[in-house]
């Protein structure tokens, strides 16, 4: 097989631009402002370039300046909303995600896999206040979730080992499997049962059960999943009367990915 030319050695590959985005991925919940030094630490950038990016960022009006701190200004939601609208997620996945909602009581949101992590597309929430707040953008890593490890669990073997050995298995709490072997056999258990639930290992007293939508080919495209508090409901419990409903609105989203296949196209390489 030919070996593939690695794309920051293709004249097509702007180095500028890749660099630009760096900045911008740089700030986090937990990094809200950050110094010239810092964004240039982060991004490993050099201080002069990461200078250049954020000027440039700053007169575009996507970076904020207070003092000697850089901050994102709301234009940057420009993009994650041009995204969302083209991708028609309100038409395909909404309506579903709200009978979830309101036949179970549980928050129910739809993620993709993005690196190690997944990232929510769309959130219904509860009135329910749980330990940990989702919303459109929020990312949490794909071993400790039930959505994670569905949409892991169907994925290439060489793509679930390539995970496996390069993501940060951390624990999050005492409960977090972060053992590869476990993780591997959770995984294939997950591809089998057509499902996957976990308690208290991204936080404690949250229990979720997800289910894949797939594709027209079989492809998994995203996850859905219900959420809830280990207070009103058994894992056990939670898996025998969430999973119907689960499934069933899986499969209504599944037929509307068919009438817009450019949601599957994004998120497939």
């Amino acid at each position: 097989m030919k070996k593939s030319r690695s794309p920051r050695k293709d004249g097509e590959y702007i180095n500028s631009l890749a660099r630009g985005l760096s900045v911008l991925r740089a700030f986090t919940r937990r990094r809200p402002e950050l110094t010239l030094s810092e964004v240039a630490t982060a991004t490993r950038l050099s201080p002069a370039v990461a200078r250049r990016c954020l000027n440039t960022l700053f007169h575009l009006g996507y970076v904020g300046k207070q003092g000697r701190l850089f901050l994102l200004r709301p234009e940057v939601m420009a993009f994650a909303s041009a995204y969302l609208e083209s991708m028609n997620l309100e038409e395909i996945a909404r309506p579903f995600l709200q009978v979830v909602r309101d036949r179970t009581g549980d928050s129910s949101s739809l993620t993709v896999l993005a690196h190690h992590d997944i990232l929510y597309l769309m959130h219904v929430s509860t009135n329910r206040r749980i330990r940990l707040a989702a919303g459109v953008g929020t990312r949490f890593p794909a071993y400790a979730t039930s959505m994670g490890r569905v949409l892991l669990a169907h994925q290439s073997k060489e793509i679930r080992e390539h995970y496996l050995h390069t993501a940060e298995l951390k624990p999050l709490t005492d409960k977090t499997v972060t053992s590869i072997t476990r993780l591997r056999a959770i995984l294939n258990k997950a591809r089998r049962d057509g499902y996957a639930s976990v308690q208290d290992e991204l936080d404690y007293g949250i229990v979720s059960v997800a289910v894949p939508v797939l594709n027209d080919t079989g492809e998994v495209i995203a996850a859905i999943n219900c959420s809830t508090s280990t207070t009103r409901i058994h894992q056990r419990d939670m898996i025998e009367s969430r999973l119907p409903v689960l499934r069933e609105a899986a499969k209504s989203i599944e037929l509307e990915v068919r009438r817009y296949p450019v949601l599957s196209h994004s998120v497939t390489p």
